[in-house]
């Protein structure tokens, strides 16, 4: 009696594809064992990062913010150049004028970046005497609505700096440093439908916040004013010189219009004190902290520890098995 054997390919794929199965089956088995065998020390590191959070959490200090909406201040005289362009644009041009067709760059956008700049931040700090509240702040008292200061860094009844750096540091912050600190804590955002801009600050003192937030304001548009009237009185000096020089009638109406726009100018910007933004929100002393949230920062910490602790069972494993 004969008996044929035959190889059928189909039957060999059926088999290895019924063995990869029936692995994947007992990797998923062994899996669970180990991460039920090693179940008390997952427990013990997620306990030990469930812990460490809570104390991390506990011990951040609490930071307030307090923020301002503004809108940006009306241009009267957006149009006044525009029309004079328009009208005598040939003219002035002979004379050497540049009337610009436009009501020039956006003054609230150029305001907002003013306000970002190193320049504008380091005469804030100077002028306000806040580099020490900006640098050296650890906590608020709340009772005596005080700053306490960190030892280590600055010593409040000398009012001298004390913190430890290397060169080319010094004990007192420059303004380099006081520029990076402050940039973490104020935020500028401007809303694109609206125009709206919102000025934002954070501290330990929810008065501080409200206080600088407010400076702030104030500031800039003071500095904006200031930059617009000796701009203006530049200009109006250089046409009066041009005036002076030139015998042409029809350039000196020309001339004459320019030294009247850069006159209201000037009038419009010392009969307003909020000459580029308009506050429609002042700022306030916030009563609820804004950061940090700790129940966010303990179910994060925990979260973490049982992924570490899985991961370190199953590494110890299959290097064991290795």
């Amino acid at each position: 009696m004969n008996t044929q054997i035959t190889n059928n390919p189909n039957t060999y794929e059926s088999d290895a594809r019924f063995s990869q199965v029936h692995d994947n089956e007992i990797d998923l088995r062994e899996l669970f064992s180990v991460l039920w065998q090693g179940k008390w020390l997952i427990i013990l590191i997620t306990a030990l990062f469930a812990i460490g959070s809570v104390i991390f959490a506990v011990m951040q200090p609490n930071i307030y913010k307090s923020e301002v909406l503004l809108a940006p201040a009306s241009e009267e005289q957006a149009g006044g150049l525009s029309a004079l362009a328009s009208q005598f644009g040939g003219l002035a041009s002979l004379a050497g004028v540049n009337l610009g067709s436009k009501g020039g760059t956006d003054k609230t956008q150029l305001a907002i970046e003013v306000l970002k700049s190193r320049q504008f931040t380091s005469d804030f700090i100077q002028k306000h005497n806040i580099l020490a509240e900006l640098m050296a702040a650890e906590k608020w008292d709340r009772e005596n609505n005080k700053i306490i200061y960190d030892p280590e860094l600055y010593n409040e009844p000398n009012n001298t700096w004390v913190r430890e750096v290397k060169a080319p540091l010094k004990p007192q912050p420059s303004m380099q440093e006081a520029y990076k600190e402050f940039s973490k804590i104020i935020a500028v955002n401007s809303a694109k439908d609206t125009g709206m801009v919102t000025i934002t600050v954070e501290h330990l003192s929810p008065v501080i916040a409200q206080q600088w937030t407010t400076w702030l304001v104030e500031d800039i548009n003071k500095v904006m004013k200031e930059r617009d009237v000796a701009e203006a009185n530049r200009s109006s000096d250089f046409l009066n010189k041009q005036i002076a020089l030139t015998n042409v009638a029809d350039i000196k109406a020309i001339l004459y219009k320019l030294i009247e726009e850069q006159a209201k100018t000037i009038m419009f910007a010392e009969v307003r004190d909020e000459y580029v933004f308009k506050t429609i929100d002042p700022a306030f002393v916030p009563e609820e902290k804004a950061k940090p949230k700790r129940a966010l920062i303990c179910a994060l910490g925990t979260m973490l520890g049982g992924m570490l602790g899985i991961m370190f069972v199953l590494v110890r494993h299959f290097v064991r098995k290795d």
